[in-house]
């Protein structure tokens, strides 16, 4: 169909369906990883972004915002693109913003879920 699929707060470990494994199993099927995300702590970002280099994968970064006064935590800045892929190689080369307010929110403090 042309989409891209791209893995989201991979090793989040509140939100995070599956570990650093299945992640590694998955790596032929996905085409983008979120090495950073607004509201996962900074160990898991710096985690999946490892993770990332170790797979040769694009990485993106992610503002993860549901709410106005959520945005600008980070963003990516990225050229004009015509199509997937075309979007998947300039994603390779954008530039990752990650302010100071990123990882520090409510939702990036909470505790983990218990897991039955």
């Amino acid at each position: 169909m042309g989409g891209l699929t791209y893995a989201c707060h991979p090793l989040d470990r509140r939100r995070a369906a599956f570990g650093p494994e299945r992640l590694i199993e998955l790596a032929p099927r996905l085409d983008i990883i979120e090495t950073h995300n607004a509201w996962s702590e900074p160990a898991a970002n710096r985690a999946t972004g490892e993770l990332c280099r170790d797979l040769g994968m694009v990485a993106a970064t992610g503002s993860d915002a549901h709410a106005p006064h959520e945005l600008g935590r980070t963003w990516m800045e990225i050229e004009p693109y015509a199509d997937p892929r075309d979007f998947l190689r300039k994603l390779a080369s954008a530039r990752h913003v990650v302010t100071a307010e990123s990882g520090t929110g409510w939702r990036a403090r909470l505790r983990p879920a218990r897991r039955a």
